[in-house]
């Protein structure tokens, strides 16, 4: 009688085997909730970190070497990508070849504001050392960033008629930021 109770548990706890294609849908299914689970939470703390434009931003800037940079004309013709970023930032290590990739091939402007990056002559040896090309404002206070209530670099604004269309933070690939100015510029 024993054995008999022994065989009836056993049965019960014993699960039928999944067949491969069971399994992999099992795999699939849980890939799919966690990718949407992370989706959703990494644009809410995107949403949170972005940029804010300013009630009365400064588009009349001027980049370190002295030159005259209009944001507000600039994105009269087609949206423009502002880039925060520091050469303190480890991150902005990773994004910045990605901007200068952008800035180079000269089908929409962009425009970028290093953060406490030192002096004009400190920040023109970093954009030297780093062959980055991008037209830059020394926002050596940190006021600029501090006016769109930045809270992290490297942080992104993209501008149409001189508003902002969008703010994103953190690492984003090269197509993202594509895709970003054509809606911008679409829509």
């Amino acid at each position: 009688m024993t054995t008999d109770i022994h065989t009836d548990i056993n049965k019960k706890i014993s699960k039928p085997k999944k067949t491969p294609k069971q399994k992999l849908l099992s795999v699939a299914k849980n890939l799919l909730i966690y990718g949407l689970a992370f989706a959703i939470i990494y644009m809410a703390i995107n949403w949170w970190r972005q940029p804010v434009m300013p009630a009365n931003p400064q588009l009349q800037l001027t980049d370190y070497q002295g030159q005259s940079v209009d944001l507000a004309a600039l994105s009269q013709a087609k949206p423009t990508l502002v880039y925060f970023w520091g050469t303190w930032c480890p991150i902005c290590r990773v994004t910045s070849p990605t901007i200068d990739k952008l800035a180079a091939t000269n089908n929409y402007p962009v425009v970028t504001i290093a953060i406490k990056s030192g002096s004009n002559q400190e920040l023109h040896g970093y954009l030297a050392e780093h062959n980055y090309r991008f037209t830059t404002i020394n926002d050596q206070g940190g006021e600029i960033f501090a006016d769109w209530q930045g809270q992290v670099t490297p942080s992104y604004v993209v501008l149409k008629n001189g508003e902002m269309t969008q703010g994103l933070t953190g690492i984003q690939p090269l197509w993202s930021l594509k895709l970003r100015l054509w809606l911008s510029e679409v829509f």
